[in-house]
């Protein structure tokens, strides 16, 4: 039984359980992954009844794809580019799976660094079981797992990725308008990047503590932007691209097909065609109402001009604080 739901993709290996080497699969099929804004407990309704597998055993059944990475620096459109990906017979893009955010918090807790690499293989496997014979599987996990990038691509060494952020301002805009819950985000992902080593920009303990909550949001995306130029470096670029989230919105077109050439998928023209002009590219990737490019750059103007006056200090204080840390604002290895 145990192989049986190993080997099918409509069993998702959703937590992973470090003290028993146990992978907990529940039932999903493709319908429940389009239906889920995320592949986490909230939005997958048979979280509640998993079924545990031997990460060895689940590993080793069932057939095998080619697995590629979306890291990205959060409020940039990865979430709309995971589901363009979802083309059947193509490939399939997974939103954030949960069993990797719980390798990040082993990490977190201690866990040995030859084990983690070891499992985090495991896991990759079972992760690239495909639903259709011929299909990739395109990753976007959680940014919140961005200091185990590295790792994925070290243990997994055919994938490619590409690193997807939104400018700067843009992500201090977004913040700043999602209100009192975006504010708090940043400041938790602020203390988990400083938890994993991820800060090296030159201030010291309490200095932390008299940010402003736009300011701790530019630390933690410039703490990204490090670690991104840092992987572009050590995995080259024929490996990892960057990709800029307006350039991304601006000619989805060409964005699209650059990307599928870099993972190495046979889109044809006429699909593509209808990728960019269907609902991936015209609806919120989030609650699926109307919302072309248009509806977001009028969105991003109206929340920029209702905090102007912050965003334009923080980004002044952000860029010369990068220069001193030597974080660059462009990243390497453009894909546009």
């Amino acid at each position: 039984m145990n192989d049986n739901i190993a080997a099918d993709p409509n069993w998702w290996p959703h937590r992973f359980d470090p003290t028993k080497g146990h992978v907990h699969f529940i039932r999903a099929t493709r319908d429940d992954h389009r239906q889920s804004v995320f592949l986490t407990d909230e939005y997958l309704k048979d979280a509640p009844n998993p079924r545990a597998v031997g990460l060895q055993a689940a590993a080793g059944a069932g057939a095998r794809a080619p697995l590629h990475f979306i890291f990205h620096s959060a409020y940039c459109c990865s979430t709309l580019l995971a589901k363009a990906f979802d083309q059947p017979g193509l490939s399939m893009g997974l939103k954030e799976p949960q069993i990797l955010n719980d390798l990040s918090g082993w990490r977190m807790r201690g866990a040995q660094p030859q084990e983690l690499a070891n499992v985090t293989a495991g896991v990759l496997a079972v992760l690239s079981r495909p639903f259709e014979a011929g299909e990739a599987v395109i990753i976007k996990p959680s940014n919140l797992v961005n200091g185990l990038a590295g790792l994925m691509l070290h243990v997994s060494p055919a994938s490619k990725a590409v690193f997807l952020y939104a400018p700067l301002r843009d992500f201090l805009g977004s913040i700043a308008r999602k209100g009192m819950w975006g504010r708090l985000w940043v400041r938790d992902l602020m203390v988990k990047q400083m938890r994993e080593g991820l800060i090296n920009l030159g201030l010291q303990g309490e200095d932390y503590l008299r940010l402003t909550d736009l300011q701790a949001a530019a630390v933690g995306w410039l703490a990204q932007h490090a670690l991104f130029a840092q992987l572009v470096m050590k995995f080259g670029a024929e490996r990892v691209k960057t990709l800029n989230s307006v350039e991304l919105m601006k000619a989805p077109d060409v964005a699209m097909r650059k990307l599928t050439d870099h993972y190495g998928l046979a889109m044809s023209n006429d699909a593509l065609g209808q990728l960019v002009e269907g609902p991936v590219f015209t609806r919120h990737s989030k609650n699926d109402a109307d919302f072309d490019a248009g509806a977001r750059e009028a969105e991003r103007q109206a929340g920029e001009a209702l905090h102007a006056d912050e965003i334009e200090k923080v980004s002044m204080w952000a860029e010369t604080v990068a220069k001193s840390a030597n974080v660059p604002l462009t990243l390497p290895a453009l894909l546009l």
